[in-house]
């Protein structure tokens, strides 16, 4: 079973279900989320991204840690978590979410929305599996997860050609995806065998 076959399934049911995608930076956690969307275009089913949860540039330079942007401790793990109780639970309102772009670096609240038409929600994020630091709710409101294994050097060229894409020179492009950015992808590979299903790329 693919996750295209879960999916299927589950908009064939009449519960909500939650269904996590988790992988390293650049091995194309957004690009499966499109071609979901693309293979469904039904107002059944929405996206919640983890992304939507960065901590503001104000408050990471604040902390002293905007070099660190990216890593576990650079979010709101446990709003997170607060909202995706609430989306499991709460199927008969509105329930508005927070959006990131990348273009600016920060997030919009209230930005998108899950509506009780929702039956699937995909959660797509880094650590979604990731038991620290107020995100060990996470894994319990899922009802399957689905971790994308590619290889490394795929995924490098990927991310620096991202953030090259964003304003980064290449150098600097390349000095973030083999310094803050891999340290975070040791980290989110360590979750690997807690997924429920493994994606190959």
């Amino acid at each position: 079973m693919s996750i295209f076959d879960d999916i299927e399934s589950a908009l064939k049911g009449n519960k909500r279900v939650l269904l996590g995608i988790i992988g390293e930076p650049g091995s194309g956690k957004s690009t499966l989320v499109e071609e979901i969307k693309a293979k469904f275009p039904t107002n059944e089913l929405a996206v919640l991204p983890m992304d939507g949860f960065h901590l503001s540039n104000k408050v990471l330079i604040e902390n002293g840690i905007r070099h660190l942007k990216g890593a576990p401790q650079t979010f709101d793990s446990r709003g997170f978590v607060a909202l995706l109780n609430r989306v499991r639970n709460v199927v008969d309102q509105n329930i508005y979410i927070p959006v990131f772009h990348r273009e600016i670096e920060e997030s919009i609240a209230n930005e998108g929305v899950i509506t009780p038409d929702v039956k699937v929600v995909i959660v797509e994020g880094n650590y979604l599996l990731y038991p620290e630091l107020g995100w060990g709710g996470v894994q319990e409101l899922l009802d399957s997860s689905y971790f994308i294994n590619i290889s490394q050097d795929v995924r490098l060229e990927r991310l620096i050609a991202r953030h090259e894409k964003y304003g980064k020179t290449p150098e600097e492009a390349r000095e973030w995806s083999l310094g803050s950015d891999e340290a975070n992808a040791e980290l989110i590979r360590s979750t690997k065998s807690r997924a429920s299903n493994i994606i190959e790329l």
